[in-house]
C-alpha cells in the first residue's frame, strides 16, 4: 500500500521510514520537504545532519520562514551524533538521541527526526548498523514520532540494503511511502 507521509501520520505517529536517496538534489528537495511539513503540523523538526549541508538549509530556511518558524528546526551535528565516543557505537548513538529528545519528551511537545547516515564507506560491522536501527525503530515506537533514515544509495552494499529493509517498516520512493515487506519488528 502507498501512502504520503502527511496520509500516514494522520493515523499513527511511530513510524520509521528508509530513504535511499540518489542525488544531492534530491535528498536536499525532500528534507525541505520534511521540514516544510514538520512545521506546517506544528511539530519541532531535529535535524541530524553534516555541518555542509546544515549550512545550505539554514541559509534556505532564513529565505522561507520566520524566526517563530525557525525555532521549531534543531539541528544535530552528525558526526558527533555517530561517533560521539570516537566510534560508531549503537548504545552511545542512543543515548545522545534520548538527551537530545528529552525536552520534546517532558514538555509533550510533537516532534520528528531526519537523520542522515553517511560514511566515506561503509566499514562498520554490519550488525551495529542493524542494531543501531533496531535501536531507532525501539525508539520511534517508544516515544511515538516519526523518523526518517537517509543512506545514500550508491553507497549501499547489497547486504546493507536487506538490513535495513528488516529495520525500517516503511521505504520512501519518490512521492510515496510503501510498506517494507520484509520488515521483522524489533
Amino acid at each position: 500500500m502507498k501512502y504520503t507521509m502527511n496520509e500516514l501520520l494522520e493515523t499513527q505517529r511511530n513510524v520509521h521510514v528508509l530513504y535511499a536517496y540518489s542525488g544531492a538534489e534530491n535528498y536536499l528537495q525532500k528534507l525541505l520537504n520534511y521540514i516544510e511539513e514538520g512545521v506546517a503540523a506544528g511539530d519541532h523538526v531535529l535535524i541530524v545532519e553534516n555541518e555542509r549541508v546544515t549550512k545550505k538549509l539554514e541559509a534556505l530556511l532564513a529565505k522561507t520562514y520566520n524566526e517563530t518558524q525557525r525555532s521549531q528546526v534543531h539541528f544535530v551535528n552528525s558526526l558527533q551524533f555517530y561517533w560521539s565516543t570516537g566510534s560508531y557505537h549503537p548504545p552511545a548513538i542512543h543515548q545522545y538521541f534520548t538527551k537530545t529528545v528529552e525536552p520534546f519528551i517532558k514538555s509533550n511537545q510533537a516532534f520528528r527526526s531526519w537523520a542522515h547516515v553517511e560514511w566515506e564507506s561503509v566499514k562498520e560491522p554490519l550488525f551495529l548498523i542493524e542494531d543501531f536501527e533496531k535501536m531507532a525503530d525501539r525508539a520511534v515506537n517508544e516515544y511515538a514520532f516519526p523518523l526518517i533514515c537517509a543512506y545514500e544509495k550508491q553507497r549501499m552494499p547489497h547486504h546493507l540494503t536487506e538490513s535495513l529493509m528488516r529495520t525500517h517498516p516503511y521505504v520512501l520512493l519518490e512521492d510515496d511511502l510503501v510498506a517494507s515487506n520484509q520488515y521483522q519488528s524489533s
